[in-house]
Protein backbone atom coordinates (compact mmCIF):
# COMPACT_ATOMS: atom_id res chain seq x y z
CA UNK A 1 0.00 0.00 0.00
CA UNK A 2 1.17 3.19 -0.39
CA UNK A 3 2.55 5.39 1.98
CA UNK A 4 0.30 7.97 3.67
CA UNK A 5 -1.80 8.20 0.49
CA UNK A 6 -2.95 4.70 1.72
CA UNK A 7 -6.39 4.53 2.53
CA UNK A 8 -8.43 1.63 1.58
CA UNK A 9 -12.46 0.71 0.70
CA UNK A 10 -14.79 -1.66 1.69
CA UNK A 11 -17.20 -4.28 -0.23
CA UNK A 12 -19.81 -4.99 1.83
CA UNK A 13 -19.49 -4.65 5.41
CA UNK A 14 -15.12 -6.02 5.32
CA UNK A 15 -13.23 -2.99 6.28
CA UNK A 16 -9.48 -2.93 4.17
CA UNK A 17 -6.35 -2.66 6.14
CA UNK A 18 -4.63 0.66 5.19
CA UNK A 19 -1.05 2.30 5.87
CA UNK A 20 -0.43 5.53 6.77
CA UNK A 21 3.49 6.86 6.94
CA UNK A 22 5.35 9.97 8.17
CA UNK A 23 8.54 9.47 6.65
CA UNK A 24 10.17 12.46 8.79
CA UNK A 25 10.09 11.16 11.95
CA UNK A 26 6.70 10.74 14.37
CA UNK A 27 5.05 8.93 17.19
CA UNK A 28 1.23 9.09 15.92
CA UNK A 29 -1.82 10.12 13.55
CA UNK A 30 -4.65 11.63 14.16
CA UNK A 31 -7.74 9.96 12.34
CA UNK A 32 -10.91 11.91 11.41
CA UNK A 33 -13.85 9.73 10.06
CA UNK A 34 -16.21 9.78 7.54
CA UNK A 35 -18.41 12.92 7.71
CA UNK A 36 -17.20 13.55 11.11
CA UNK A 37 -19.13 10.38 13.00
CA UNK A 38 -15.68 9.75 14.67
CA UNK A 39 -11.87 10.89 15.70
CA UNK A 40 -9.24 8.43 16.78
CA UNK A 41 -5.61 8.96 17.71
CA UNK A 42 -3.65 6.27 16.77
CA UNK A 43 0.16 5.63 17.98
CA UNK A 44 2.64 5.22 14.99
CA UNK A 45 5.26 2.19 15.08
CA UNK A 46 9.02 2.36 13.48
CA UNK A 47 9.34 0.82 9.90
CA UNK A 48 11.82 -2.07 10.13
CA UNK A 49 15.15 -1.17 8.69
CA UNK A 50 14.06 2.57 8.44
CA UNK A 51 14.00 3.67 12.36
CA UNK A 52 13.28 7.11 11.48
CA UNK A 53 10.45 6.80 9.61
CA UNK A 54 6.75 5.99 11.36
CA UNK A 55 3.75 3.74 10.28
CA UNK A 56 0.20 2.40 11.38
CA UNK A 57 -1.95 0.09 9.67
CA UNK A 58 -5.99 0.46 10.02
CA UNK A 59 -9.04 -0.23 8.98
CA UNK A 60 -11.28 2.24 7.51
CA UNK A 61 -14.78 2.10 6.03
CA UNK A 62 -15.58 3.61 2.44
CA UNK A 63 -15.89 7.46 2.62
CA UNK A 64 -14.32 10.90 3.22
CA UNK A 65 -11.40 10.74 5.87
CA UNK A 66 -8.61 13.39 7.41
CA UNK A 67 -5.98 12.63 8.92
CA UNK A 68 -2.42 14.62 10.26
CA UNK A 69 0.92 13.79 12.34
CA UNK A 70 1.39 14.09 16.02
CA UNK A 71 5.41 15.02 15.44
CA UNK A 72 7.80 15.95 18.03
CA UNK A 73 4.98 17.58 20.01
CA UNK A 74 3.79 19.78 17.50
CA UNK A 75 0.88 18.84 15.08
CA UNK A 76 1.99 18.47 11.33
CA UNK A 77 0.04 17.63 7.97
CA UNK A 78 2.13 16.39 5.13
CA UNK A 79 2.64 18.83 2.69
CA UNK A 80 3.20 16.62 -0.28
CA UNK A 81 -0.22 14.96 0.09
CA UNK A 82 -4.17 16.65 -0.79
CA UNK A 83 -4.52 18.85 2.07
CA UNK A 84 -7.31 21.46 2.99
CA UNK A 85 -8.38 23.71 5.96
CA UNK A 86 -10.95 21.77 8.10
CA UNK A 87 -12.51 21.53 11.78
CA UNK A 88 -8.64 20.64 13.16
CA UNK A 89 -6.82 22.71 11.46
CA UNK A 90 -4.89 21.79 8.25
CA UNK A 91 -5.52 18.18 8.22
CA UNK A 92 -4.80 15.77 4.88
CA UNK A 93 -7.65 14.14 3.16
CA UNK A 94 -8.18 11.00 1.58
CA UNK A 95 -11.52 9.36 -0.63
CA UNK A 96 -12.75 5.82 -0.27
CA UNK A 97 -14.63 4.41 -2.74
CA UNK A 98 -15.91 1.22 -4.12
CA UNK A 99 -17.88 3.57 -6.85
CA UNK A 100 -15.49 5.44 -9.58
CA UNK A 101 -18.15 7.79 -9.97
CA UNK A 102 -19.01 7.98 -6.37
CA UNK A 103 -19.26 11.58 -4.89
CA UNK A 104 -19.79 12.32 -1.28
CA UNK A 105 -21.94 14.59 0.13
CA UNK A 106 -19.79 16.68 3.00
CA UNK A 107 -20.92 18.49 5.78
CA UNK A 108 -17.57 19.58 6.86
CA UNK A 109 -19.62 22.23 9.36
CA UNK A 110 -18.49 25.35 8.41
CA UNK A 111 -18.70 28.35 10.84
CA UNK A 112 -20.59 31.16 9.41
CA UNK A 113 -18.93 33.73 7.80
CA UNK A 114 -16.21 30.88 6.82
CA UNK A 115 -14.25 31.21 3.54
CA UNK A 116 -12.65 27.73 3.48
CA UNK A 117 -13.35 25.92 0.96
CA UNK A 118 -12.70 22.40 0.15
CA UNK A 119 -9.96 22.18 -3.27
CA UNK A 120 -12.09 19.10 -5.02
CA UNK A 121 -9.30 18.68 -7.82
CA UNK A 122 -7.03 18.07 -4.78
CA UNK A 123 -10.30 15.88 -3.00
CA UNK A 124 -10.15 13.68 -6.01
CA UNK A 125 -6.47 13.29 -6.74
CA UNK A 126 -6.37 11.08 -3.35
CA UNK A 127 -9.68 8.81 -4.36
CA UNK A 128 -9.05 5.35 -3.55
CA UNK A 129 -11.25 2.13 -4.88
CA UNK A 130 -11.62 -1.43 -4.64
CA UNK A 131 -11.34 -3.41 -8.46
CA UNK A 132 -12.41 -7.27 -8.29
CA UNK A 133 -11.29 -7.35 -4.79
CA UNK A 134 -7.84 -5.71 -5.06
CA UNK A 135 -7.20 -1.89 -4.08
CA UNK A 136 -6.19 0.74 -6.66
CA UNK A 137 -5.57 3.79 -6.66
CA UNK A 138 -7.79 6.49 -8.66
CA UNK A 139 -5.23 8.42 -11.30
CA UNK A 140 -6.39 11.82 -12.05
CA UNK A 141 -7.20 11.30 -16.05
CA UNK A 142 -7.12 14.08 -18.48
CA UNK A 143 -8.41 13.45 -22.20
CA UNK A 144 -6.60 12.52 -25.06
CA UNK A 145 -7.24 16.05 -26.50
CA UNK A 146 -6.12 17.88 -23.52
CA UNK A 147 -2.58 15.65 -23.27
CA UNK A 148 -2.26 16.95 -27.88
CA UNK A 149 -3.39 19.77 -27.03
CA UNK A 150 -0.45 20.49 -24.22
CA UNK A 151 2.17 19.06 -26.52
CA UNK A 152 0.95 21.63 -29.14
CA UNK A 153 1.68 24.37 -27.11
CA UNK A 154 5.09 23.41 -25.92
CA UNK A 155 5.63 22.46 -29.46
CA UNK A 156 4.58 25.91 -30.42
CA UNK A 157 6.55 27.33 -28.04
CA UNK A 158 9.67 26.38 -29.12
CA UNK A 159 9.48 26.59 -32.78
CA UNK A 160 8.88 30.78 -31.55
CA UNK A 161 11.91 30.89 -29.73
CA UNK A 162 15.57 30.22 -30.72
CA UNK A 163 18.82 29.25 -29.61
CA UNK A 164 19.85 33.18 -29.12
CA UNK A 165 17.59 33.15 -26.03
CA UNK A 166 19.71 30.08 -24.33
CA UNK A 167 22.90 32.29 -24.37
CA UNK A 168 23.67 33.84 -20.85
CA UNK A 169 24.85 37.54 -20.30
CA UNK A 170 28.37 36.05 -19.22
CA UNK A 171 29.90 32.98 -19.22
CA UNK A 172 32.47 30.96 -20.67
CA UNK A 173 32.77 27.97 -23.35
CA UNK A 174 35.89 25.87 -23.36
CA UNK A 175 37.33 23.85 -26.91
CA UNK A 176 39.94 22.30 -27.81
CA UNK A 177 42.62 21.46 -30.06
CA UNK A 178 42.11 18.34 -32.08
CA UNK A 179 45.33 17.83 -32.15
CA UNK A 180 46.49 17.65 -28.28
CA UNK A 181 46.93 14.61 -26.59
CA UNK A 182 44.10 12.68 -25.31
CA UNK A 183 45.92 12.72 -21.53
CA UNK A 184 46.60 16.59 -21.58
CA UNK A 185 43.00 16.76 -22.57
CA UNK A 186 41.39 14.18 -19.85
CA UNK A 187 43.56 16.91 -17.71
CA UNK A 188 42.30 19.78 -18.82
CA UNK A 189 38.28 18.77 -18.97
CA UNK A 190 39.19 18.03 -15.37
CA UNK A 191 41.01 20.97 -14.52
CA UNK A 192 38.52 23.00 -15.89
CA UNK A 193 35.47 21.58 -14.23
CA UNK A 194 33.53 20.15 -17.15
CA UNK A 195 33.15 17.19 -18.76
CA UNK A 196 33.13 17.95 -22.57
CA UNK A 197 34.29 20.40 -24.98
CA UNK A 198 34.40 20.79 -28.75
CA UNK A 199 37.26 20.09 -31.06
CA UNK A 200 38.62 22.62 -33.19
CA UNK A 201 40.80 21.90 -36.38
CA UNK A 202 43.41 24.48 -36.82
CA UNK A 203 44.30 23.33 -40.48
CA UNK A 204 40.31 23.19 -41.67
CA UNK A 205 39.26 26.30 -39.57
CA UNK A 206 36.68 24.43 -38.43
CA UNK A 207 34.63 22.50 -35.50
CA UNK A 208 34.86 19.06 -36.31
CA UNK A 209 33.24 17.62 -33.16
CA UNK A 210 33.53 17.36 -29.64
CA UNK A 211 35.47 15.04 -26.82
CA UNK A 212 33.34 14.20 -24.19
CA UNK A 213 33.15 11.47 -21.00
CA UNK A 214 32.20 8.69 -22.95
CA UNK A 215 35.54 9.02 -25.04
CA UNK A 216 37.16 9.04 -21.64
CA UNK A 217 34.72 5.53 -20.60
CA UNK A 218 35.64 4.04 -23.72
CA UNK A 219 39.34 5.21 -23.78
CA UNK A 220 39.81 3.28 -19.83
CA UNK A 221 38.02 0.28 -20.89
CA UNK A 222 40.47 0.00 -24.04
CA UNK A 223 43.30 0.73 -21.67
CA UNK A 224 42.14 -2.13 -19.10
CA UNK A 225 41.66 -4.51 -22.55
CA UNK A 226 44.63 -6.96 -22.27
CA UNK A 227 44.85 -6.94 -26.50
CA UNK A 228 44.81 -3.65 -26.23
CA UNK A 229 47.20 -1.61 -28.85
CA UNK A 230 46.90 1.33 -26.54
CA UNK A 231 49.21 1.76 -23.50
CA UNK A 232 49.13 4.49 -21.13
CA UNK A 233 51.87 5.98 -21.86
CA UNK A 234 50.87 6.29 -25.71
CA UNK A 235 48.28 8.29 -24.31
CA UNK A 236 51.15 11.00 -23.89
CA UNK A 237 51.51 11.43 -27.99
CA UNK A 238 48.19 9.98 -28.82
CA UNK A 239 46.17 12.74 -30.04
CA UNK A 240 42.42 13.37 -30.03
CA UNK A 241 42.26 13.11 -33.84
CA UNK A 242 44.19 9.69 -33.95
CA UNK A 243 41.76 8.86 -30.87
CA UNK A 244 38.30 9.73 -32.71
CA UNK A 245 40.51 7.89 -36.30
CA UNK A 246 41.48 4.64 -35.08
CA UNK A 247 38.69 3.73 -32.52
CA UNK A 248 35.81 3.99 -34.92
CA UNK A 249 35.22 0.52 -33.88
CA UNK A 250 34.07 1.62 -30.61
CA UNK A 251 31.62 4.05 -31.92
CA UNK A 252 30.29 1.21 -33.96
CA UNK A 253 30.01 -0.82 -30.23
CA UNK A 254 28.36 1.90 -28.27
CA UNK A 255 25.82 2.49 -30.85
CA UNK A 256 25.23 -1.03 -30.62
CA UNK A 257 23.79 -1.29 -34.12
CA UNK A 258 27.27 -2.29 -36.39
CA UNK A 259 26.82 1.37 -37.42
CA UNK A 260 29.42 4.48 -36.89
CA UNK A 261 28.03 7.42 -35.77
CA UNK A 262 28.66 10.43 -37.90
CA UNK A 263 31.58 12.14 -38.24
CA UNK A 264 29.99 15.48 -38.76
CA UNK A 265 29.83 17.90 -36.04
CA UNK A 266 25.98 18.14 -34.96
CA UNK A 267 25.47 21.89 -34.60
CA UNK A 268 22.93 25.04 -34.83
CA UNK A 269 22.97 28.61 -35.20
CA UNK A 270 22.29 31.38 -32.63
CA UNK A 271 18.75 31.50 -34.65
CA UNK A 272 17.56 28.01 -34.87
CA UNK A 273 14.95 27.44 -33.47
CA UNK A 274 14.42 25.29 -29.86
CA UNK A 275 12.47 22.57 -31.26
CA UNK A 276 15.32 21.78 -34.07
CA UNK A 277 17.76 21.75 -31.61
CA UNK A 278 16.06 19.20 -29.45
CA UNK A 279 15.42 17.23 -32.07
CA UNK A 280 18.67 17.04 -32.80
CA UNK A 281 19.54 16.18 -29.43
CA UNK A 282 17.47 13.43 -29.26
CA UNK A 283 17.84 12.28 -33.06
CA UNK A 284 21.18 11.90 -33.03
CA UNK A 285 21.64 10.84 -29.34
CA UNK A 286 24.15 13.99 -28.35
CA UNK A 287 23.36 15.77 -24.82
CA UNK A 288 24.92 19.28 -26.05
CA UNK A 289 24.16 21.33 -29.42
CA UNK A 290 27.73 23.59 -29.70
CA UNK A 291 25.89 27.22 -30.99
CA UNK A 292 28.47 28.02 -33.65
CA UNK A 293 28.02 31.60 -35.51
CA UNK A 294 30.01 33.29 -38.56
CA UNK A 295 28.98 36.57 -39.72
CA UNK A 296 30.69 34.94 -43.52
CA UNK A 297 28.33 33.25 -45.78
CA UNK A 298 30.91 30.68 -46.57
CA UNK A 299 31.03 29.83 -42.66
CA UNK A 300 34.53 30.75 -41.81
CA UNK A 301 35.63 32.48 -39.14
CA UNK A 302 33.23 30.66 -36.51
CA UNK A 303 32.72 31.89 -33.11
CA UNK A 304 31.59 29.10 -30.28
CA UNK A 305 28.81 30.69 -28.52
CA UNK A 306 27.82 28.47 -26.22
CA UNK A 307 26.55 24.84 -25.65
CA UNK A 308 22.76 24.20 -25.67
CA UNK A 309 21.42 21.37 -24.13
CA UNK A 310 17.80 20.42 -23.11
CA UNK A 311 18.37 21.16 -19.47
CA UNK A 312 18.65 24.95 -20.27
CA UNK A 313 16.18 24.78 -23.31
CA UNK A 314 13.06 22.89 -20.35
CA UNK A 315 14.31 25.87 -18.19
CA UNK A 316 12.97 28.09 -20.78
CA UNK A 317 9.81 26.45 -21.26
CA UNK A 318 9.45 26.52 -17.03
CA UNK A 319 9.80 30.16 -17.01
CA UNK A 320 7.46 30.63 -19.65
CA UNK A 321 4.53 28.33 -18.45
CA UNK A 322 5.21 29.03 -14.94
CA UNK A 323 2.47 31.61 -14.38
CA UNK A 324 0.23 29.80 -17.04
CA UNK A 325 0.52 26.32 -15.94
CA UNK A 326 -3.24 25.70 -16.47
CA UNK A 327 -2.94 25.63 -20.17
CA UNK A 328 -0.52 22.63 -20.00
CA UNK A 329 -3.46 20.26 -18.19
CA UNK A 330 -0.22 17.46 -18.46
CA UNK A 331 1.34 19.07 -15.90
CA UNK A 332 -0.69 18.19 -13.67
CA UNK A 333 -0.66 14.28 -13.85
CA UNK A 334 1.79 11.86 -11.66
CA UNK A 335 4.68 10.61 -13.45
CA UNK A 336 3.60 7.34 -12.95
CA UNK A 337 0.42 7.76 -15.44
CA UNK A 338 2.86 9.16 -18.24
CA UNK A 339 4.35 6.86 -20.21
CA UNK A 340 8.11 8.11 -19.72
CA UNK A 341 11.04 6.95 -18.14
CA UNK A 342 12.42 3.73 -17.27
CA UNK A 343 10.76 1.86 -14.13
CA UNK A 344 11.10 -1.78 -12.55
CA UNK A 345 8.50 -4.23 -13.48
CA UNK A 346 5.21 -3.38 -12.33
CA UNK A 347 5.56 0.31 -11.25
CA UNK A 348 4.36 2.89 -13.74
CA UNK A 349 4.02 2.72 -17.63
CA UNK A 350 7.10 1.27 -18.68
CA UNK A 351 9.00 1.81 -22.25
CA UNK A 352 9.72 -2.20 -21.74
CA UNK A 353 13.85 -1.32 -21.20
CA UNK A 354 15.19 -3.30 -18.58
CA UNK A 355 16.11 -0.51 -15.36
CA UNK A 356 20.59 -1.54 -15.37
CA UNK A 357 21.36 -1.18 -11.51
CA UNK A 358 24.84 -1.37 -9.64
CA UNK A 359 25.50 -2.63 -6.27
CA UNK A 360 28.41 -0.28 -4.41
CA UNK A 361 30.78 -3.42 -4.27
CA UNK A 362 31.11 -3.70 -8.05
CA UNK A 363 33.19 -3.15 -9.75
CA UNK A 364 34.53 -0.30 -12.03
CA UNK A 365 35.24 -2.03 -14.52
CA UNK A 366 31.61 -3.51 -15.09
CA UNK A 367 30.32 -0.03 -14.31
CA UNK A 368 32.13 1.46 -17.29
CA UNK A 369 30.71 -1.91 -19.43
CA UNK A 370 27.24 -1.42 -18.12
CA UNK A 371 27.02 2.23 -19.46
CA UNK A 372 28.18 1.61 -22.82
CA UNK A 373 25.81 -1.04 -23.43
CA UNK A 374 22.83 -0.09 -21.90
CA UNK A 375 23.46 3.46 -23.46
CA UNK A 376 22.64 5.10 -20.40
CA UNK A 377 24.57 8.30 -18.76
CA UNK A 378 23.94 7.47 -15.47
CA UNK A 379 23.27 3.67 -13.08
CA UNK A 380 21.56 4.02 -9.86
CA UNK A 381 23.60 2.28 -7.20
CA UNK A 382 21.38 0.31 -4.79
CA UNK A 383 21.48 -1.80 -1.67
CA UNK A 384 20.67 -5.11 -1.10
CA UNK A 385 17.19 -4.15 -0.61
CA UNK A 386 17.10 -2.36 -3.99
CA UNK A 387 17.11 0.95 -1.96
CA UNK A 388 18.86 3.91 -3.50
CA UNK A 389 22.34 4.95 -2.33
CA UNK A 390 23.97 6.97 -5.43
CA UNK A 391 24.42 7.07 -8.67
CA UNK A 392 27.59 7.05 -11.22
CA UNK A 393 27.28 8.79 -14.63
CA UNK A 394 29.73 9.00 -17.35
CA UNK A 395 31.18 12.63 -15.87
CA UNK A 396 32.14 10.86 -12.50
CA UNK A 397 34.62 9.30 -15.10
CA UNK A 398 36.67 12.58 -14.81
CA UNK A 399 37.89 12.51 -10.93
CA UNK A 400 40.12 9.58 -12.15
CA UNK A 401 41.96 12.45 -13.99
CA UNK A 402 43.03 13.78 -10.35
CA UNK A 403 46.48 12.99 -9.47
CA UNK A 404 46.68 10.91 -12.55
CA UNK A 405 44.54 8.09 -11.48
CA UNK A 406 43.55 6.02 -13.87
CA UNK A 407 47.71 4.89 -14.12
CA UNK A 408 47.71 2.99 -11.25
CA UNK A 409 44.05 1.41 -10.46
CA UNK A 410 42.89 -1.79 -11.63
CA UNK A 411 39.37 -1.37 -12.85
CA UNK A 412 38.56 -4.58 -11.81
CA UNK A 413 39.48 -4.41 -8.46
CA UNK A 414 38.15 -0.65 -7.94
CA UNK A 415 34.55 -0.76 -6.78
CA UNK A 416 31.96 2.14 -7.76
CA UNK A 417 31.59 3.09 -4.08
CA UNK A 418 35.83 3.79 -4.15
CA UNK A 419 35.22 5.19 -7.47
CA UNK A 420 32.41 7.43 -6.26
CA UNK A 421 34.52 8.63 -3.21
CA UNK A 422 37.01 9.83 -5.77
CA UNK A 423 35.06 12.25 -7.18
CA UNK A 424 33.54 13.80 -3.53
CA UNK A 425 35.88 16.80 -3.86
CA UNK A 426 35.91 17.10 -7.45
CA UNK A 427 32.82 17.83 -8.91
CA UNK A 428 31.93 19.99 -11.61
CA UNK A 429 30.31 23.17 -11.36
CA UNK A 430 28.03 21.76 -13.99
CA UNK A 431 26.79 19.20 -11.87
CA UNK A 432 27.43 19.41 -7.85
CA UNK A 433 26.77 16.50 -6.36
CA UNK A 434 23.74 17.69 -4.34
CA UNK A 435 22.14 17.81 -7.61
CA UNK A 436 23.17 14.70 -8.71
CA UNK A 437 20.42 12.15 -7.00
CA UNK A 438 17.50 14.46 -7.12
CA UNK A 439 14.69 11.82 -5.65
CA UNK A 440 10.99 11.98 -6.52
CA UNK A 441 7.90 10.05 -5.62
CA UNK A 442 5.66 8.63 -8.58
CA UNK A 443 3.04 10.13 -7.02
CA UNK A 444 4.51 13.47 -7.79
CA UNK A 445 3.00 15.94 -10.82
CA UNK A 446 5.05 16.26 -13.98
CA UNK A 447 5.39 19.77 -13.23
CA UNK A 448 7.77 18.91 -10.46
CA UNK A 449 9.49 16.57 -11.98
CA UNK A 450 10.67 19.28 -15.01
CA UNK A 451 10.73 21.89 -12.35
CA UNK A 452 13.69 19.82 -10.66
CA UNK A 453 15.80 18.52 -14.14
CA UNK A 454 15.22 22.54 -15.34
CA UNK A 455 18.02 23.20 -12.32
CA UNK A 456 21.34 23.09 -12.72
CA UNK A 457 23.45 19.70 -13.26
CA UNK A 458 20.14 18.01 -13.16
CA UNK A 459 19.84 15.35 -15.97
CA UNK A 460 17.72 12.94 -14.33
CA UNK A 461 15.79 12.04 -11.81
CA UNK A 462 15.31 8.89 -9.52
CA UNK A 463 11.62 7.65 -8.66
CA UNK A 464 11.93 5.92 -5.44
CA UNK A 465 9.19 4.66 -2.44
CA UNK A 466 8.52 6.68 0.17
CA UNK A 467 10.46 5.70 3.15
CA UNK A 468 12.70 3.00 1.87
CA UNK A 469 13.86 5.08 -0.54
CA UNK A 470 13.37 1.58 -2.78
CA UNK A 471 14.22 2.35 -6.36
CA UNK A 472 11.37 2.58 -8.82
CA UNK A 473 12.29 3.88 -11.87
CA UNK A 474 14.19 6.91 -13.89
CA UNK A 475 13.09 9.91 -15.38
CA UNK A 476 15.56 11.60 -17.92
CA UNK A 477 15.84 14.59 -19.60
CA UNK A 478 15.63 13.03 -23.19
CA UNK A 479 12.26 11.01 -21.43
CA UNK A 480 10.55 14.16 -21.21
CA UNK A 481 11.68 15.94 -24.34
CA UNK A 482 10.43 12.27 -26.37
CA UNK A 483 7.12 12.55 -24.66
CA UNK A 484 6.93 16.48 -25.26
CA UNK A 485 7.67 15.98 -29.02
CA UNK A 486 6.46 12.83 -29.87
Amino acid sequence: MDPVRGVGSVVGTVLIPMRFVWPYGGRSVFLSGSFKRWSELLPMSPMEGCPTVFQVIYRLPPGYHQYKFFVDGEWRHDEHQPYVHGQYGIVNTVLLATDPNYIPVINLDIAPGSNMDVDNETFCRAQVQVTEGTLSEVLPRISDTDVQVSRQRISAFLSMHTAYELLPESGKVVALDVDLPVKQAFHILHEQGIYMAPLWDMCKGQFVGVLSALDFVLILRELGNRGSNLTEEELETHTISAWKEGKSYLNRQNNGHGTAFSRHLVHAGPYDNLKDIALKILQKAVSTVPIIHSSLEDGSFPQLLHLASLSGILKCICRYFRNCSSSLPILQLPICAIPVGTWVPKIGESNRRPLAVLRPSSSLASALNLLVQAQASSIPIVDDNDSLLDIYCRSDIMALAKDRAYTHINLDEMTVQQALQLGHDVCSPYEPRSQRCQMCLRSDSLHKVIERLANPGVRRIVIVEAGSKRLEGIVSLSDIFKFFLS
